[in-house]
């Protein structure tokens, strides 16, 4: 009984946020776009531009475009997924068509620019964190992945690029260019949404004075910190390699500490996803 009642929680919580994700992305474009002839990447930006053309409402397009691909993608990613994404993509053109005729915020294109995308961001990310998209592109892409040599960022920016181009010469080469600076800065939101501003880097520092640094790391910044052993291949030498695991955050605090004892220290910083309590911070005394 206890496991169905969190199953429901989880549930009730992932269609709420599934649902705020779609109003937000709704309102970035209806609000603060579509308004000043700035579209999205994907396929809503293709359904922009036909809606502009054709004077068929919007939702009718970004629902009807997305099927063919959601069918198309359904057995490679997932039923989850699908049913994920299909419930998102209907909340969206449900969405976009009630907000249709709330006029716009703002007539100063830039403003609707980086607005638009920052709130157009927000919406994707909540949407993909919690396990669906609203685009059939990324379906495309990611089963292309598996066929071709390209990655799936480089191909969906290669469907964007097309389509953005696209809009400029719909809109003019102006509006492609403040679309251009919109799918920026929603690309960027999206990341922070998702991976949250406390998201784990995994940062490996080779210095010799990686006593003074370990000590430091632990003292300042409150980290555990691990120890490895090297060995250098050009000078064949031994030495220790301290490996750390800190947020976004903590980065420049933490090559702060480094290069204030080794100016020279190698420090290679990369995305992990890390759990157990070990990662936990402890007080800094």
């Amino acid at each position: 009984m206890l496991k169905k009642h969190y199953t429901g929680i989880a549930l009730a919580s992932k269609v709420f946020f599934l649902i705020l994700g779609s109003v937000l992305v709704s309102v970035g474009l209806e609000i603060f776009l579509i308004p000043n002839n700035i579209i999205d990447g994907g396929i809503t930006g293709i359904s922009i531009i036909l809606s502009y053309l054709t004077r068929v409402p919007l939702g009718i397009f970004i629902f009807s475009l997305n099927i063919p691909f959601l069918i198309f993608g359904y057995k490679q990613i997932g039923k989850t997924f699908a049913f994920t994404t299909l419930f998102s993509v209907i909340m969206l053109s449900i969405g976009v068509t009630l907000l249709n005729q709330i006029p716009r915020i703002t007539h100063d294109v830039l403003l609707a620019s980086v607005f638009g995308g920052i709130i157009l961001g927000v919406g994707v990310g909540l949407i993909i964190r919690h396990g669906g998209s609203l685009d059939g592109t990324e379906i495309v892409a990611i089963v292309l992945d598996e066929n071709i040599a390209f990655s799936i960022g480089e191909i969906i920016m290669f469907f964007n690029l097309f389509i953005l181009s696209s809009a400029g010469l719909v809109f003019g080469w102006d509006r492609a260019m403040y679309s251009l600076i919109t799918y920026f800065i929603a690309f960027k939101v999206i990341d922070i949404t998702v991976e949250g501003l406390d998201e784990s880097k995994a940062v490996f520092i080779v210095s010799e004075r990686y006593k003074d640094i370990t000590e430091a790391l632990m003292a300042r910044l409150g980290r555990g910190v691990t120890l490895l052993d090297g060995k250098g291949a050009y000078r064949n030498t031994r030495t220790n390699v301290i490996y750390v695991v800190v947020t976004r955050l903590e980065i420049a605090k933490l090559k702060s500490i480094v290069h204030g004892f080794d100016k020279d220290a190698l420090v290679t910083i990369g995305n992990v996803e890390v759990t157990g309590k070990r990662y936990k911070k402890k007080p800094i005394h």
